[in-house]
């Protein structure tokens, strides 16, 4: 059964999380293009691009929070709630496991959701594949938007990429395919770890209306899936 949807962070987390992300949002001189294209009230789904470092989203989120006071729930790989540590956490900053259930309640509630439909196969691209989006047969948030009749919205950080130099190799390939689980080769400043004091900007595109339809015709499916990818992709090539 999955977990009852949540509001988005809890105000503790909010707090607590609070002085890091001013932190990273002086440090990459962060901002946000396109906040008129969400709606001031009701559902929405908004579609992001995974970059490694990921937390460009959450950058994202805390401030449309502090523009607008609209929060976003997200929902997250399955397996930051596989530990009790990391589900704790996971559930406090607003992430849900990601199910259609979850999905579809919080959109019938009237909240923002937040995807990454590109999952971590996405976030361990090779700096080779950069700017490139990844969501290869993942359609399930186009067939909620459907059946819940609802926009998506694309949003997408394009020098989120260049945070960190991801080297392609065969140990985060082999740990990918075999486990699903993350092991990337990076670097960032130098040969260490710490991130690139790269300007970030993430740009919000156009929503792209979907009507709703219980039906999910494979055709109408994959239309609405390629306006989102052609509107990430649109993004990414921005600087």
């Amino acid at each position: 059964m999955p977990d009852a949807p949540t509001r988005g962070p809890t105000p503790r987390a909010i707090k607590s999380l609070q002085p890091v992300l001013e932190a990273l949002r002086r440090y990459h001189r962060f901002r946000v293009e396109g906040l008129e294209h969400i709606p001031d009230h009701g559902p929405a789904i908004l579609a992001v691009h995974h970059s490694l470092a990921t937390y460009d989203a959450f950058l994202f989120g805390y401030e449309l929070m502090n523009q607008t006071g609209r929060i976003v729930t997200g929902l997250g790989d399955n397996k930051l709630f596989a530990f009790p540590g990391l589900r704790r956490a996971s559930r406090s900053a607003g992430l849900l496991p990601a199910s259609p259930e979850n999905g579809r309640t919080l959109l019938e509630e009237g909240h923002l959701l937040g995807v990454a439909p590109g999952g971590m196969r996405e976030a361990l691209r090779p700096s080779s594949e950069r700017r490139t989006v990844l969501w290869e047969k993942r359609r399930g948030f186009v067939k909620l938007a459907m059946q819940v009749g609802v926009p998506i919205i694309p949003v997408a950080c394009p020098a989120a990429d260049d945070l960190y130099t991801v080297y392609e190799n065969r140990l985060t390939k082999l740990a990918y395919k075999r486990l699903k689980f993350p092991v990337p080769i990076a670097r960032g400043v130098g040969p260490t770890a710490i991130p690139r004091p790269v300007r970030l900007t993430t740009w919000v595109g156009p929503a792209i209306p979907v009507a709703p339809s219980e039906a999910l015709d494979a055709d109408a499916v994959e239309a609405v899936h390629k306006r989102v990818r052609d509107g990430i992709s649109e993004l990414l090539a921005r600087r």
